[in-house]
Order: structure tokens, then C-alpha cells, then sequence
């Protein structure tokens, strides 16, 4: 697969992500309520992570594609997971 397609994907997701940013916002803006506001940006707080993993993942597998060196892969891999914990805690 060409790296163009793996690079697309990640726009992709990228781009959904920030439709529904807004559309969280717009709903928060309809609502004028804060309780529904808060719940809407639980949801948003929600998908940030996967939209997270699932772009790096894709680049991942892009540069692997690309025959760049495992050790190089290793270290982005684990700087993925470190953000993942270092924001749950």
C-alpha cells in the first residue's frame, strides 16, 4: 500500500473528529443548559482518546509499510501508550 493511503486515513479521521467537535459544540449552543453541556463534553472527552489511537495506529502501520526500522517504531509505539497513561492518571 502506498503511504498516501495511510496518510489520507489519518486526515480522514481527523477531519470526522473535528465534525463532531462541533457538532458537540453547536448541540452544547442548542441546549443552552449546563447540564447538558456537561454531559455532551463527557461524550466528547470520550472519543478524543480513540480518535488518538486509532490515527497513530494507521500511521503505525503506514511507516511500517515504509520499512522504517522496528527500534523506531518501538519508541513511537511506547510514546503513544505513555500519553494514554500519563492522561489517565
Amino acid at each position: 500500500m502506498s503511504s498516501d493511503l495511510y496518510l489520507k486515513g489519518m486526515v480522514l479521521i481527523r477531519l470526522i473528529s473535528a465534525s463532531i467537535e462541533l457538532t458537540g459544540a453547536l448541540f452544547m449552543w442548542h441546549y443552552q443548559r449546563l447540564d447538558m453541556a456537561v454531559r455532551i463534553n463527557g461524550f466528547l472527552g470520550l472519543a478524543g482518546p480513540i480518535v488518538l489511537t486509532s490515527t497513530m495506529l494507521l500511521g503505525i502501520a503506514g511507516l511500517t509499510a515504509s520499512n522504517i526500522s522496528f527500534s523506531k517504531i518501538a519508541w513511537i509505539g511506547a510514546g503513544v501508550v505513555m500519553i494514554l497513561w500519563g492522561t489517565t492518571r
